[in-house]
């Protein structure tokens, strides 16, 4: 019988809570997206209430890592599941008599709020596979494939989640039920919370954040272009190129229109998340030393600019939109996932190699800053490129950035040592 691994209980437990919260978070990214689209605002405006969601990710990852370190892990684990409980029953308060301007402020600093309790999460749940995964023959690269692709997947459940409670019961309604099925797994993590995970250090000092490794500073700088590729398409771009597609004006057509958006982004990133944690066996990383791993990423960011900068010539060529071209798209952009998901999955598992155990949350912290300014960077041009060029501009501004990605990732130094996490 298999020895079961030390500290799994405490894995369990913070994947499932992370779990919740993504399900809820990309609910309510699809719900505020077509509810407000349907509004009437327009890409930029709509670009308008995430950005302080990517912003606060800025903020929050630099702070959360010391806060973790000072306090311990459940605590901002804990902290970012209230809050998101608090910013759904907010954004359920919305006026919808407001005017323009002051719905939109009003939802971003919702959203602001939602971005700290996210990452607050993030944080948590990443530094404590670092923690918990055993060291031996790719533990931890498992460890960390399974938690990121199963979240991936589940916030891709969330956006077919939203769409569907959008149509069917409506805005208030649907953020209301969430913010109560969170509320509850809150409570239920908290009493039922294992034990093994770090419980911070009085010593710990803030400017300890900033990261003085040459290969975190790197692998952080092609993490802000990877992700700033993903969302200049995703957040803005295909959500409303698909919905003037697939929608002819009427109620019945919003809402048909509600459920194909609502499944492509969730088929998306549902094979997303699958293809992230079956990337260690793709990789076939228990067998392999960190140097072929970091080589690894090198090559795959070579080959994710490839469909990007395909789809933008498509899309630019034919015009108007067209069934061949909604098709070919569809095509494109999964096959774009997946080669992105091997992307993303390597470099979650190289800022946890990376890493000394000592200063793993001000590392991981770090990193995703990182992580929040390329979805800060890809939001804010995802709404301006759609404007100002359509959706032939939003991929080509993508593939520029996985070129950018693609050099950050040539300037890591693989270490010979051995990976071997506490």
């Amino acid at each position: 019988m298999t020895e079961r691994p030390e500290g799994l209980s405490a894995y369990v437990a913070v994947t499932a809570a992370y779990w919740a919260f993504m399900l809820t978070d990309g609910a309510l990214r699809m719900l505020v997206l077509l509810h407000f689209h349907t509004l009437g605002f327009s890409p930029v405006q709509l670009a308008y209430l995430f950005l302080l969601y990517e912003f606060a990710g800025i903020v929050t990852n630099l702070s959360a890592g010391w806060i973790a370190a000072r306090f311990g892990l459940t605590s901002t684990l804990y902290a970012g599941l209230g809050i998101q409980v608090g910013a759904l029953l907010a954004l359920a308060a919305l006026d919808p008599g407001w005017a323009l301007w002051t719905s939109v402020i009003y939802v971003m600093a919702v959203q602001g709020a939602s971005g700290v309790a996210k990452d607050l999460s993030k944080m948590s749940a990443k530094s404590a596979v670092k923690v918990l995964a055993p060291g031996e023959r790719g533990g931890l690269f498992r460890w960390v494939a399974v938690l990121t692709g199963s979240k991936n997947a589940v916030k891709g459940v969330g956006f077919l989640l939203g769409a569907g409670l959008l149509a069917l019961f409506g805005f208030v309604p649907a953020v209301l039920g969430m913010a109560a099925v969170l509320a509850a797994i809150l409570v239920a993590i908290m009493l039922r919370m294992p034990g093994g995970l770090p419980r911070g250090r009085k010593g710990a000092k803030f400017t300890e954040v900033f990261s003085k490794d040459r290969n975190i500073n790197w692998l952080s700088a092609a993490r802000v272009c990877l992700f700033g590729a993903r969302d200049v398409w995703f957040v803005v771009g295909i959500p409303i190129y698909f919905y003037a597609v697939l929608s002819d004006g009427s109620e019945a057509g919003n809402r048909a229109a509600f459920f194909m958006v609502g499944s492509f982004m969730a088929v998306w990133t549902i094979l997303y998340g699958g293809v992230q944690a079956w990337a260690p066996r793709l990789l076939r990383a228990a067998d392999r030393p960190e140097p072929e791993l970091v080589h690894e990423a090198r090559h795959w960011a070579g080959l994710l600019f490839v469909t990007p900068a395909l789809l933008a010539t498509l899309a630019w060529s034919a015009g108007d939109p067209a069934p061949w071209l909604t098709v070919t798209l569809v095509a494109g952009l999964l096959l774009f996932g997946a080669v992105f998901a091997v992307n993303s999955s390597l470099h979650s598992y190289l800022i946890l190699s990376f890493s000394k155990s000592e200063r793993v949350t001000m590392d991981v912290g770090f990193y995703y800053m990182a992580n929040a300014a390329g979805r800060l960077l890809g939001t804010l041009l995802s709404g301006l490129t759609y404007q100002l060029g359509g959706l032939g501009l939003c991929l080509a501004t993508a593939a520029l950035l996985v070129g950018l990605s693609w050099a950050g990732a040539g300037r890591l130094a693989a270490d010979e040592k051995e990976d071997i996490p506490a």
